[in-house]
């Protein structure tokens, strides 16, 4: 009887993202008008964006036991930094810089939390605070608009608004980028295999030999890279960059994702593909309030049910 509840647990887990993803698909086809429109699929591709991003570096972050609960913080920085210097240095330089800027703020959480031991939870709520500080002082207080900025804000705002042969958004091609590799290093690679070793156990994994903190720095440093792009395409799809709200909350939708994909809270094995399920339903539910005008507050409570349903199931197969 154990086993097959057992057993009935581990196919719940493994398949109820998938199902309620297809429920949200049929229940919007029969009931939300223009579901299946052109400028629909547009927009789910355009706004799930930022959060696939930011839930691919974090499916690495959670698999090893941690959390990164700064990444908004990361994709304001980066948003604003870019916008800030590439008038007077070029884009790419500007790009650049701003990547640079939120590979070293990941890399010092990987260290804090690797090396020194340190919570993940603790270290990346400093980080999230001190980097929308960071942020807002560069801009000094006030948001740059793009259309403000002359050719380069033109040619950046062209990375929000751009489609591939006139139809499909150009923020299709990061999103397909950041899930096919790290996918390939989760699955593929030796970092793959070190990183869920770690989060299987940090303490075993040293005893075999194993370089936790070069580890969780890694991790870190990939999940601010990624916020980072997720930043420069929320902030060009908006056409502004906003210290104080460029990436808010992102590190919800994002860790939401990843819970729902299926990836244990408590480390070990990354599920890649169930994250961009969980990023898929996060969608979902956003886009049949606002098609079906009822009120976000009614969705923010379905995310949460959802959420909770998923670290449940989690619960039940832990035991």
């Amino acid at each position: 009887m154990a086993k097959t509840k057992q057993d009935t647990m581990v196919l719940i887990q493994k398949y109820s993202a998938l199902v309620m993803l297809l429920f949200f698909v049929l229940f919007n086809s029969l009931f939300t008008s223009n579901f299946f429109a052109l400028g629909t699929l547009n927009n789910i591709i355009t706004q799930i964006c930022p959060t696939i991003l930011c839930g691919m570096g974090m499916t690495l972050v959670i698999s090893t036991g941690g959390i990164d609960i700064g990444v908004g913080s990361v994709m304001a920085l980066c948003g604003v930094i870019t916008a800030k210097y590439m008038t007077s240095i070029g884009i790419l330089p500007a790009l650049f810089l701003g990547l640079l800027a939120s590979l070293a703020v990941g890399c010092i959480n990987g260290f804090c939390v690797g090396k020194l031991k340190l919570q993940a939870m603790v270290i990346t709520l400093g980080m999230q605070l001190a980097i929308r500080g960071v942020a807002q002082v560069l801009c000094e207080g006030r948001d740059i608009y793009f259309n403000k900025l002359g050719d380069a804000g033109e040619k950046l705002a062209l990375w929000g608004s751009y489609k591939l042969g006139g139809i499909v958004p150009v923020q299709i091609v990061p999103i397909v980028l950041a899930v096919v590799i790290i996918w390939i290093i989760a699955e593929k690679t030796v970092l793959g295999r070190q990183i869920q070793a770690v989060g299987d156990s940090i303490r075993s994994s040293s005893l075999a030999g194993i370089n936790a903190a070069r580890t969780m720095m890694i991790v870190y440093g990939l999940s601010a890279v990624l916020a980072a792009f997720a930043g420069i395409f929320q902030a060009a799809r908006v056409t502004v960059a906003a210290g104080s709200s460029l990436g808010q909350l992102a590190e919800l939708d994002a860790i939401a994702a990843v819970v729902i994909g299926g990836t244990p809270m408590t480390g070990g094995k990354a599920h890649v593909l169930g994250t961009v399920v969980g990023a898929l339903i996060m969608q979902m539910i956003t886009l049949t309030c606002v098609m079906n005008n009822i009120p976000d507050e009614y969705a923010q409570v379905l995310k949460a049910a959802i959420i909770i349903f998923a670290v449940f199931i989690q619960r039940e197969q832990a035991k």
